[in-house]
């Protein structure tokens, strides 16, 4: 099966790269090319793209205002998102993996994390660049507004807090299956509990709310 991907990017040589390292890549096809997030929005609904592949900063729109339209709470059918940027700590990057990014990367991360990234998009997984994961989440590990994390509808077991700081500091379900000597069902199992349980809809957000609840401190 084809990952049918938009690229979204106000760089020309940058936008044309991605899609050419894309393009390449057995099993992807590049369908669409945004210079901006208007026109990301506008292809994005009309293409229906299985991942979406989007700058943070672009005219019109920005990534997170893209990410919310598309991927959003509240959004029936949410595409998909995998973010890039230059900057690994931009202050912006927060607001995006909440309003629904699968993914966040650096524009150096190379061709095969890009690819790691939207296949994990596209399998319903996510995806941040692993030198910088720690560094990332910490630097936002305070809730916005001061707001109280949410907490758990129901007290996580001692298994699932385990697995929960495996997949918060990165793990893949194959490594954390290895390291707690669980089987992959098992893994995906306690991961669907975790996320009913505190509210998360993908790991990125598992791996936010470890870090404001501070179960992982910078």
């Amino acid at each position: 099966m084809t990952i049918r991907v938009l690229v979204a990017d106000d760089q020309d040589l940058v936008r044309t790269g991605l899609a050419m390292i894309l393009d390449a890549q057995p099993g992807i096809e590049v369908v669409g090319q945004a210079a901006d997030g208007l026109e990301a929005v506008e292809f994005a609904r009309r293409l229906r793209p299985d991942v979406c592949l989007l700058d943070i900063r672009m005219p019109g729109l920005d990534g997170i205002a893209v990410t919310r339209e598309l991927a959003g709470p509240g959004v029936v059918d949410p595409l998909p998102i995998v973010v890039i940027t230059t900057f690994d700590l931009d202050e912006y990057v927060y607001g995006a993996l909440k309003a629904g990014a699968r993914g966040f990367l650096l524009k150096d991360a190379g061709p095969d994390l890009l690819v790691q990234a939207i296949h994990a998009a596209a399998n319903g997984d996510a995806l941040i660049a692993p030198k910088i994961t720690a560094r990332l989440l910490s630097a936002f590990s305070e809730p916005p507004t001061g707001r109280t994390p949410v907490q758990p509808v129901d007290p996580l077991t001692t298994r699932e807090e385990q697995v929960l700081i495996a997949a918060a500091t990165g793990r893949t379900n194959a490594e954390i299956a290895t390291e707690l000597h669980i089987s992959l069902s098992t893994v995906k199992t306690h991961l669907t509990s975790i996320m009913a349980k505190i509210g998360a809809r993908n790991r990125v957000e598992i791996a936010i709310w470890a870090y404001e609840t501070t179960r992982i401190k910078p």
